[in-house]
């Protein structure tokens, strides 16, 4: 029952399946070969082609039976087969339904090699040799060399995106067409780079993550469907399977009581296009060489006598496999062919357009000198015109040419000069030394820094604009130099030399006008402040200085006497106690010099009473000469308590200098008149940095467009 069920359903068809079948056959005859030649065309133009033409993509693992799936398409052995030889170069695999001719049935079936053009294998063998010589060559040949003496087998065993491309004639197949990728392995083998898996992963996902490729998902029936390295894959690139094809080999071994049934129909991994069981020749029958029609027969049998694939004829074996193919082909190209129509549309009109600009050829030596000037002409003009602002061709978005240049002049370089302050980098210490080792603070007036403050800005503007002159020179050489690449480069060279000549003497002319402003200061510009102008603005800051030092002294003097206002009750009432007690001696006589009563002018002395947070802030706040005098003051006070007078004849009988330090600093306590000679010098600086600024602001432009 089982047979005669298998055989009714797969041999059964309806009249309107039959017209069916043959309309697909129809467009397939005729819209797959127009796609197989579109292909060969863009695998010539290599990586510059940017459309992505339909085609089915094969995958799966090695030993997963990819090869005798190919080969059972086929009905011919060609494919190179052993444990040395793995496909390592993606197989582009055309299959072109060839008419019988009844003449002479050998001539009915042949191949041909896109590197080969025009050469005929009507010997598989001869195809597979091919193929076989091809793997064998490092992946980094050029496997169109075809000399014999080049036919030595390499031992490279890495993988290459290089196709291999194969069109097979014969009228045993329907059109098709197939790309067979290398088959994912996990461990090298021999001296493969120990990355393989991952590279041969990437050019699979290379392919089949385009939207216009059919996968083709080869997995063997013996190990674990649902983890299979195809179907994983397929997943990632298509993850509704709205473009996969399950294929399940080696369904004839499978674990006795098991059986694919449930993956056929959809059921654990679904698939929108789904599943094809197939059953493959084993080693051993390719060792015996048993043919392809035979295999094909017993195959037939093996599902006409398992139960498990009862009813399951449209899933089961090659042919079905071959006719689910094409119409899938046929049909995927149909619903891509508008969009690709209008992609190949558009690049036509675009590749037609850029060939108008480059001119009709030109042969004879006249045309090509008068070209040449034509050339020139026309870029020094739009060079010109770019740097004017008046080229045609400006921009509404953005600015170019000219406007840059003046952009970079006025909102990058000047602003960059006006955020500078020259007294950044100077401290009041720096100018209080500069001035005690000169004659005057006019000395201090032109610092180092300063300099450099404008001399590093000014480089760089220069080297911005080189900049944006090589960018100018780009754009502004014509469209017809496509034509001639040579003299693309030599215009390019020429013009590079011609900017990079001058912006050294553009340089050396920066250094130089910054060297003539520190070279001589002219102090009688009309717009420098003056030292009168200047002393009065610094009096004016010292004396606001003060006043808040005044301000600030008093704040802090009121908080502590707020603080301590209970501390200074007591201690004035022990010492009124205490003074009580000190004039009033035996029978009412006052003494004055009691043990531990200072006198008045001791306890007047500053520092002498009160806390150590007053006399902190004394110290903070009183002046240098304050200090001074009250050094003296305590000085005189004490020898009159404590030292007896010296001897006056020894005094100034002998007189002897101390020796000056090695190294002599400045006090470290800050006058008055220092303060002021500080706030002077500032005030000059900055003033003559101004007059400085501008002048360099107008020549440095001036100097480098010169």
């Amino acid at each position: 029952m089982a047979d005669d069920h298998f055989s009714s359903a797969s041999s059964a068809s309806s009249p309107a399946a039959t017209a069916a079948a043959a309309a697909a056959a129809a467009v397939g005859s005729s819209v797959i070969p127009i796609v197989n030649k579109l292909q060969d065309i863009f695998a010539q133009l290599g990586s510059s082609s940017t459309i992505d033409l339909p085609q089915v993509a094969v995958v799966g693992s090695q030993s997963s039976g990819k090869s005798s799936v190919l080969e059972a398409l086929v009905g011919r052995d060609f494919l190179p087969r052993g444990s040395d030889i793995c496909t390592r170069r993606p197989l582009v695999l055309q299959l072109v339904h060839q008419p019988r001719r009844p003449a002479d049935a050998e001539a009915d079936e042949w191949g041909e090699f896109l590197h080969l053009s025009g050469r005929r294998f009507y010997d598989f063998r001869e195809i597979r040799r091919e193929i076989q010589w091809i793997l064998a060559r490092p992946v980094d040949d050029i496997y169109f060399m075809m000399a014999e003496t080049d036919r030595e087998a390499g031992g490279n065993k890495g993988v290459s995106d290089r196709q291999i491309r194969l069109k097979i004639f014969s009228p045993n197949v329907l059109n098709i067409t197939l790309v067979d990728l290398p088959g994912i392995t996990k461990v090298p083998v021999g001296d493969q780079p120990t990355d393989i898996e991952a590279r041969i992963r990437t050019m699979i996902m290379s392919y089949i993550r385009h939207k216009t490729c059919i996968i083709l998902a080869v997995s063997p029936a013996n190990a674990d469907l649902a983890n299979s390295d195809a179907l994983q894959m397929a997943r990632v690139a298509d993850p509704d399977g709205s473009r996969t094809i399950g294929v399940i080999t080696k369904l004839d071994i499978m674990d006795r009581g098991t059986d694919a049934r449930n993956f056929l129909l959809g059921n654990v991994i679904p698939l929108k296009l789904g599943y094809v069981g197939v059953v493959n020749r084993s080693q051993q029958d390719i060792n015996s060489d048993l043919s392809i029609k035979d295999a094909l027969a017993r195959e037939e049998k093996f599902f006409r006598t398992q139960p498990a694939y009862n009813g399951l004829a449209q899933y089961c074996g090659i042919p079905q496999l071959a006719k689910k193919l094409n119409q899938i082909l046929v049909q995927h190209i149909k619903t891509v062919l508008p969009g690709l129509k209008s992609r190949i549309s558009s690049q036509l009109t675009a590749v037609a357009r850029e060939l108008a600009l480059y001119g009709e050829p030109v042969d004879s030596k006249a045309g090509l000198g008068a070209k040449l000037l034509n050339i020139l002409a026309k870029y020094c003009e739009a060079f010109s015109s770019m740097v004017e602002g008046k080229n045609e061709d400006i921009s509404t978005i953005e600015l170019s040419g000219g406007a840059r240049i003046h952009y970079i002049f006025q909102s990058i370089f000047v602003k960059s000069l006006e955020e500078v302050d020259p007294c950044e980098d100077v401290t009041d210490e720096d100018i209080r030394m500069a001035i005690q080792n000169a004659t005057g603070p006019r000395s201090a007036l032109f610092v180092p820094e300063a300099d450099q403050q404008m001399h590093d800005p000014s480089l760089q503007c220069a080297k911005f604009i080189y900049d944006e002159l090589v960018k100018m020179s780009h754009r502004c050489l014509a469209t017809e130099l496509q034509q001639f690449p040579v003299l693309r480069r030599s215009m390019d060279e020429v013009i590079g030399k011609f900017l990079r000549d001058g912006l050294k003497p553009a340089e050396n002319m920066i250094a130089h006008i910054i060297q003539m402003e520190e070279d001589y200061i002219n102090t009688s510009h009309p717009n420098f402040i003056g030292g009168s102008k200047a002393v009065e603005l610094a009096q004016q800051q010292v004396r606001s200085a003060k006043c808040l030092q005044r301000w600030l002294k008093r704040c802090v003097s009121v908080y502590l006497d707020g603080v301590d206002a209970d501390k200074v009750q007591a201690s004035e009432k022990t010492q009124k106690s205490r003074a009580i007690l000190g004039r009033s001696g035996v029978n009412g006589v006052v003494t004055d010099h009691i043990q531990g009563v200072r006198p008045a002018a001791e306890a007047d002395r500053p520092g002498s009473s009160g806390s150590g947070s007053t006399s902190f802030w004394t110290s903070i706040f009183n002046s240098n000469e304050d200090r001074t005098h009250a050094s003296a003051r305590d000085a005189s006070v004490n020898r009159s308590y404590a030292a007896p007078a010296p001897n006056l004849e020894h005094s100034f009988s002998t007189i002897q200098l101390r020796e000056p330090p090695v190294v002599l600093k400045p006090s470290e306590h800050q006058s008055e008149q220092e303060a002021l000679e500080i706030a002077i010098t500032k005030l000059l600086l900055k003033s003559y940095y101004n007059i400085v600024r501008k002048n360099v602001e107008d020549f440095i432009p001036k100097a480098i467009m010169h």
